[in-house]
């Protein structure tokens, strides 16, 4: 038996599903423009293994959200390509190379092409931080300037409700915190205070806090920054929390985790005496905020990054 489609295999036939209408209908998927720049992510601490894996997980994440889009990884801390673990100084050479032979080639096709690469930016150099790190941020501006072409250096990914977000389910994963905030249900271990955790300085300290009081919002416990490079700092803000009634403390790292000594968050959740979770590390809403640097610094319309 046939069909004017050719013959029947008795098996049912997958029909393209008619596209819906209204207001759920999905939006169209976005991709990059041809002569988008790459996105070059700025990771630091020391290069190994582990570093790597997130960054490309994160990237992964990224070019998922943007189909197309050059995701580039530069170790902010790395000395030229040694080990697989390119420099930032080298990605951002490497990318100025490419943009000049591209902007040659694209003169002799049109006009309007070589006017997208001449006019655009080399390379938007996105820092892999929770927040802002000011001897690193430091260190990739130098790496910027350096390179003596026309990069575009994005803010760090937070403050940001995303990272609550994310905080939060670090915690839940940890047993310190209920799963859902929209359900009533309470888990035994809790937190009923919570020292939110980052490297970079008292600037750093200052963002983490805006993000505490989001995660503040979301758990309905208190939240207090403090810096896990200045000495005593977790002490200090888990004996707050103490004086204002809490009993059952929980450390939550504002760390993506390469930025600083994966042994630091444990031992001052030692010191302060409560239990701690993971650092944010490769979670879904990292990546999505890492395009939505580049996006929005490019003015490329991507699509809005839901919230749970």
């Amino acid at each position: 038996m046939s069909s004017p489609t050719g013959p029947t295999s008795g098996l049912p036939v997958r029909m393209p599903r008619p596209r819906q209408s209204g207001r759920h209908r999905r939006p169209e998927p976005v991709t990059a423009p041809t002569a988008a720049p790459p996105l070059v992510l700025a990771v630091p601490g020391a290069p190994g293994p582990a570093a790597r894996r997130l960054a490309e997980e994160t990237l992964s994440i990224a070019r998922s959200e943007l189909p197309g889009l050059d995701a580039r990884i530069g170790y902010v801390d790395a000395e030229g390509d040694a080990g697989g673990y390119p420099a930032l100084d080298s990605v951002l050479g490497y990318a100025a190379a490419q943009h000049t032979a591209r902007t040659s080639e694209a003169q002799g096709a049109s006009d309007e092409e070589a006017a997208a690469w001449a006019q655009g930016p080399v390379a938007v150099v996105v820092p892999l931080l929770a927040g802002p790190d000011t001897a690193v941020l430091r260190r990739i501006r130098q790496s910027v300037v350096s390179s003596g072409s026309a990069f575009e250096l994005t803010d760090t990914l937070g403050p940001h409700p995303l990272l609550a977000e994310a905080l939060h389910v670090r915690l839940s994963e940890a047993g310190l915190a209920r799963a859902d905030r929209a359900r009533l249900f309470t888990v035994a271990t809790a937190a009923d205070g919570i020292v939110l955790a980052t490297v970079g300085g008292p600037e750093a300290v200052q963002a983490a806090g805006i993000t505490g009081m989001l995660l503040s919002a979301r758990l309905a416990v208190p939240v207090l920054a403090a810096g896990l490079d200045e000495e005593g700092a977790v002490a200090r803000a888990a004996d707050e929390l103490r004086s204002s009634g809490s009993r059952n403390l929980a450390l939550a790292p504002c760390l993506i985790g390469p930025e600083a000594d994966e042994a630091l968050p444990s031992m001052a959740a030692k010191e302060a005496g409560c239990a701690a979770a993971e650092p944010l590390g490769a979670y879904p809403a990292i990546g999505k905020l890492v395009l939505a640097k580049y996006t929005e610094l490019l003015g490329i319309a991507a699509q809005p990054v839901p919230m749970r």
